[in-house]
């Protein structure tokens, strides 16, 4: 049986696409049949990550309403055969997204696919509810600010409360903390929240810490997950996470500054 995945916070911005690619690639890359789905109707941003966005004919709104099959709709990724994508409709207002739809959808997909990682939308809006609905695990993903921090605390009540596990009395939905952004320089002058300050706030298990990089802003650009690159500190971070939530015991990284060697210091490195 397939494990659902929803990839959610309160706040838009945060890295929610960035993260359900990089996630998606990273389990499909460990040998597990993985399916991707972006919930955010009318604005799809997940198929321009995944350098797929020419390829887009059927999307997940035209699946719902019986205009095309799953298959016609799913893209295959042509960097790995276990990965698929399912776009969003950018044409469609969110209350195309139905939850008898929707359901029948991750149902059909449960039964070829190891894994099915939902985009969310930010918010509270019908598609982050419908991706909320269904989920088995979710990530949380925040950035080490107040605001972000807050909007995400109330996402997890939403989880909590109005999920298919506590409507049916199941074993409550799993939930993990990724911080995003995060740049321990800034955390030492008091410019963000620390890792600690945020688990206080949220008390929540946590996944992983992606550094702030310039590498997420150029794979979005070039159509790759961060994950793919792998000389970058967030592409080997979100290999991190992957491992982590796969269960492997993976140390975590890029938490604190690192400390400049004798020669990066004597000769001007910063």
């Amino acid at each position: 049986m397939a494990r659902i995945i929803v990839v959610t916070s309160g706040k838009g911005g945060v890295g929610k696409t960035t993260t359900s690619a990089a996630i998606a690639m990273g389990l499909a890359k460990k040998g597990h049949k993985t399916a991707v789905i972006d919930f955010d109707v009318g604005l799809r941003n997940l198929d321009l990550i995944m350098g797929c966005e020419r390829r887009v004919v059927y999307d997940f709104v035209n699946v719902i309403n019986g205009e095309s099959t799953l298959k016609q709709a799913l893209i295959k990724d042509k960097r790995c055969d276990k990965l698929f994508i399912l776009p969003a409709s950018q044409t469609r207002d969110k209350d195309a997204l139905t939850q008898e739809g929707v359901g029948k959808v991750l149902d059909d997909l449960a039964k070829d696919f190891k894994y099915i990682v939902c985009d969310s939308p930010a918010g509270i809006e019908r598609g982050a509810n419908l991706a909320m609905y269904f989920a088995d695990d979710a990530i949380v993903v925040t950035n080490p600010e107040v605001a972000s921090v807050r909007d995400s605390d109330r996402m997890l009540g939403i989880l909590a409360s109005k999920s298919r596990r506590s409507t049916n009395d199941e074993e409550p939905i799993k939930e993990y903390l990724l911080l995003t952004r995060y740049s321990p320089k800034r955390v030492k002058i008091g410019e963000m929240l620390s890792v600690e300050d945020v688990q206080d706030i949220l008390s929540l298990h946590l996944l992983g810490v992606i550094p702030e990089s310039k590498a997420v802003l150029n794979a979005s650009n070039s159509g790759a997950p961060v994950i793919l690159d792998e000389e970058s500190n967030a592409g080997q971070a979100y290999a991190d996470v992957v491992s982590r939530y796969l269960g492997e015991d993976t140390p975590h990284r890029f938490i604190n500054e690192e400390k400049k060697g004798l020669f990066s210091r004597l000769f001007g490195g910063k």
